[in-house]
């Protein structure tokens, strides 16, 4: 089948429905996909990219400033939570016969957050951090917990009875006035993508991402719908003044909850992503990420800047390519797509093949590589380019 014919069969598809979106293209393309699959297995390492995530996480659960009370620690966005998705994609890649060590304290550590909800303190707190982070933490916390949760039982189909209480927590705190009426309060420490200006809106997806991602029709659930309104009309009243990045976030929880965007709204973002691939066929951070916040004076002549005054990175990077074509994927457009090809060839060729990471940058500081915090956004790239490679996806 020729690229034009992949492309009709996608736009085809996405036609017919949004959930038919969602597979569009697989069958058409699964000869070519097993062919795929197999010389790829062969040309990047999974092995590796194993042993560096799982050594990430170990040192994560085991850093001091990640510790809480009741020998807890804290869920953090660019290292756990990326963790979570992708290592037992890994698992399947690599034959394991079960999760490891390091996955099995992941998941006990979220469920005995959420067990100990009530009696624990916010992650952090006014005093210590500054004005409203204690909501801000606590709702934040909420929501990947409740992301961590269901995703681990999505594999084995069964929701848990900490997930259901997760659950609860996160619709305790969803805001039902205000300007993020349906959303969370969000963990602000001017820090992008995460804990900074447009961390809000991606935090709303990752909740609906959770809802879709659940098993045992826990989207069907009576006393959940009102919640779910508020959340669907939160994503669609602030769509138009997100950047891309979190469009592509919308993107991804419509490929697990059928319906949350529509058909069109759901192609436009696949174009204006495909738009954005760089002439070496990976994507960069910053250009899908930039909003109004980032001109200033220098931008006027092309020079973007960092917060610290640094220039902003241009460079494709592993963090916003595996992202891509992993969603890319999920959304429905085959696998032989030229640019989904391209875009798993920079993946190929540009991982650490020894240390097993792909490598990533700061949209906020000029970091060392080498550092532990200059690796968190290496953290999150190597998940997603896990994922995006993975012959198994959640």
């Amino acid at each position: 089948m020729n690229q034009r014919d992949l492309r009709r069969a996608f736009s085809a598809a996405v036609l017919v429905s949004t959930s038919a979106a969602l597979g569009a293209g697989i069958d058409a393309t699964q000869t070519a996909r097993r062919t795929d699959e197999s010389s790829e297995a062969a040309s990047w390492n999974p092995k590796a990219a194993a042993a560096y995530l799982d050594q990430r996480e170990r040192w994560w659960m085991g850093w001091q400033d990640a510790a809480r009370e009741h020998g807890t620690f804290c869920i953090s966005c660019h290292t756990s939570v990326p963790y979570a998705l992708a290592r037992p994609a890994l698992r399947d890649t690599l034959g394991e016969k079960a999760p490891t060590e390091v996955e099995q304290a992941l998941i006990a550590n979220a469920a005995k957050r959420v067990r100990m909800w009530k009696e624990l303190s916010p992650v952090y707190n006014d005093k210590d951090d500054g004005p409203n982070k204690s909501a801000e933490s606590r709702s934040t916390e909420a929501v990947l917990l409740a992301f961590t949760l269901a995703s681990n039982d999505a594999r084995s189909g069964r929701l848990s009875d900490e997930t259901r209480l997760a659950f609860e927590n996160l619709w305790s705190l969803q805001q039902t006035s205000g300007p993020l009426k349906g959303a969370w309060l969000w963990q602000l420490f001017d820090l992008n993508p995460w804990e900074g200006s447009i961390s809000s809106y991606n935090g709303a997806t990752l909740a609906a991402i959770a809802v879709g991602t659940a098993p045992e029709h826990y989207r069907s659930t009576p006393a959940i719908q009102e919640s779910l309104k508020l959340l669907r009309e939160y994503l669609d009243r602030e769509y138009d003044s997100q950047p891309l990045i979190n469009r592509v976030s919308l993107l991804c929880a419509a490929a697990k909850w059928p319906g949350l965007a529509t058909t069109e709204r759901q192609k436009s973002i696949v174009s204006d992503l495909l738009s954005k691939q760089q002439a070496d066929g990976g994507w960069s951070l910053f250009p899908l990420a930039r909003t109004w916040r980032d001109w200033g004076l220098s931008s006027l002549l092309g020079e973007w800047k960092r917060p610290d005054g640094s220039p902003q990175e241009k460079r494709s990077d592993g963090y916003a390519t595996g992202f891509a074509v992993y969603v890319l994927q999920q959304a429905g457009v085959p696998r032989g797509d030229a640019s989904l090809q391209r875009g798993r060839q920079w993946l190929i060729q540009n991982q650490n093949r020894s240390e097993g990471f792909w490598i990533a940058y700061s949209l906020n500081k000029r970091r060392d590589p080498n550092s532990n915090a200059g690796r968190f956004m290496t953290d999150a790239a190597t998940a997603y380019s896990v994922l995006a490679l993975s012959d198994s996806v959640p």
